[in-house]
């Protein structure tokens, strides 16, 4: 499969777009946070890299207010029709969706801001992204990147399902040819693709043995990839026992006393700077 090829690694389905609006609500407090750490801000015109259903477009939308503007582009049609409705529904009037793809998208006019969440995981070239976007900022514009550390998550003290399912994950991603580690790598691909002045960070959510968010997340994930873990080899159906694997990872949680760290929500951002 070449890269233009490169499908999104979970797929557009029913349960697909119930578990991104799921994702999205459990990190829209650290992606305010890293929006406003960075400098979105009223009267910008932002461009947001892999929008999906909007989640991101939407918030930025009533950070730049009225006299801003926000262009989502993503090559998923399905999502990007589910974000349409939603933005007629809402009577959002700064916002548009484009069907594009991110590594090639370009407007006739310069963004204020590029944006991309959770985008950067699932491309094989991400610095190439990155500077090809980089061209399309205005001087001195802003570029924020907001991706997961998959491999921060664990539970405390240790539950032997609630990391194994947690590897399947990673196993199943790399499998896909997305990089579930991205989010460390979040300043230095940046720096790379010449930008300055960059700042990052992370945030992890520490969830109590009787939060059911935990359970719900890891296991909606695991089944989003299970055609991925079970083609690949890396559980079989009986290890994975779909049906019950939210209710044992809570029990087991919850008999354990166990915090659940949920993957860390890191971002970064620079400026772009144009020499004299």
């Amino acid at each position: 499969m070449t890269e233009a090829q490169q499908p999104y690694s979970l797929g557009t389905s029913e349960p697909e777009l119930a578990r991104l609006d799921a994702q999205a609500a459990s990190i829209a407090r650290p992606t305010d946070l890293f929006l406003r750490s960075a400098g979105i801000a009223p009267g910008m015109r932002v461009l947001d890299l892999g929008t999906g259903l909007g989640h991101v477009a939407f918030r930025i939308s009533e950070l730049v207010g009225s006299a801003g503007a926000v262009v989502g582009i993503d090559q998923a049609a399905p999502l990007l029709a589910v974000a349409e409705q939603r933005r007629v529904a809402a009577g959002t009037e700064n916002v548009s969706f484009v069907e594009a793809d991110v590594r090639t998208f370009r407007d006739g006019d310069a963004f204020d801001a590029v944006v991309g969440r959770l985008i950067l995981f699932h491309l094989r070239e991400p610095v190439e992204v990155l500077r090809h976007h980089t061209g399309a900022l205005s001087d001195d514009g802003l570029m924020l990147m907001i991706d997961f550390d998959v491999g921060s998550a664990r539970s405390e003290p240790p539950v032997p399902l609630f990391d194994t399912a947690r590897d399947w994950v990673i196993q199943a991603f790399r499998q896909a040819g997305a990089n579930p580690m991205i989010g460390t790598q979040l300043g230095p691909l940046l720096r790379d693709a010449g930008l300055t002045d960059i700042e990052t960070f992370g945030l992890q959510g520490y969830l109590t043995p009787d939060d059911p968010a935990g359970p719900a997340l890891l296991s909606s994930v695991v089944r989003s990839l299970a055609p991925v873990i079970l083609a690949s080899g890396i559980a079989t159906e009986e290890e994975l026992a779909l049906g019950s694997l939210q209710e044992r990872l809570a029990r087991e949680l919850q008999s354990s006393r166990a915090i659940g760290l949920i993957p860390a929500v890191a971002g970064a951002w620079g400026r772009r700077c144009v020499r004299a």
